[in-house]
């Protein structure tokens, strides 16, 4: 199984990256927490991987920190939360922030991520609890890469749909941003204003 790729990343088209290894390109799925933090298009990258094979698709899920990684695993062993809802709490939240949030078992900081109310927040914080602490080690440090500001709209646009927003709220968040917004800053910004 893949475990790790280190490559050139050849796209960002949000949640999604391609990452080049030696003229082999694999489509990974990231949290917008490690997209924010990936180089320019045509930087080296590596990303942790964890591997999903169903009967349809082969996915990659892909994460730049250990703690991401290891949260995303224990997330998907919950009955009910598959790899597209753990990615949108990863989304939503670092893993030091959802760590956080079942340590205190804090509800009120899961129900803000698309998709989750609050009995299941309930029950994932009750599941979580003492699998993922305040142990999953910081967030990921670093600058975000730019991309062409005339595609930023769009892409900002998808990859909040692609979290589960309706085009109703990604509009909304849309239009609170300044137009010369790169995607990564324009992303986490919508993020933050869409979950006050």
């Amino acid at each position: 199984m893949i475990g790790k790729l280190t490559g050139t990343l050849g796209e960002k088209n949000p949640p999604q990256v391609l990452v080049d290894c030696h003229g082999v390109g694999y489509e990974v799925q990231v949290p917008m927490g490690t997209f924010y933090h990936l180089p320019a298009v045509g930087e080296p990258v590596s990303l942790l991987i964890h591997p999903v094979v169903r009967e349809d698709a082969h996915l990659l899920y892909g994460f730049l920190t250990h703690a991401e990684r290891n949260t995303f695993r224990e997330l998907i062993k919950i009955s009910g939360v598959g790899p597209r809802t753990a990615l949108s709490i990863l989304s939503g939240m670092n893993a030091t922030e959802l760590a956080q949030a079942v340590s205190q078992q804090e509800p009120a900081r899961l129900t803000r991520v698309p998709g989750i109310g609050k009995k299941t927040a309930e029950r994932l914080l009750l599941e979580l609890k003492g699998k993922i602490g305040l142990d999953t080690g910081a967030g990921v440090e670093g600058t975000a890469g730019m991309v062409a500001p005339h595609s930023n709209q769009s892409d900002i646009l998808q990859a909040l749909l692609a979290l589960g927003y309706n085009d109703k709220e990604a509009a909304l968040a849309l239009k609170a941003l300044p137009l010369d917004v790169g995607v990564s800053e324009g992303i986490r910004l919508a993020l933050k204003s869409l979950t006050r």
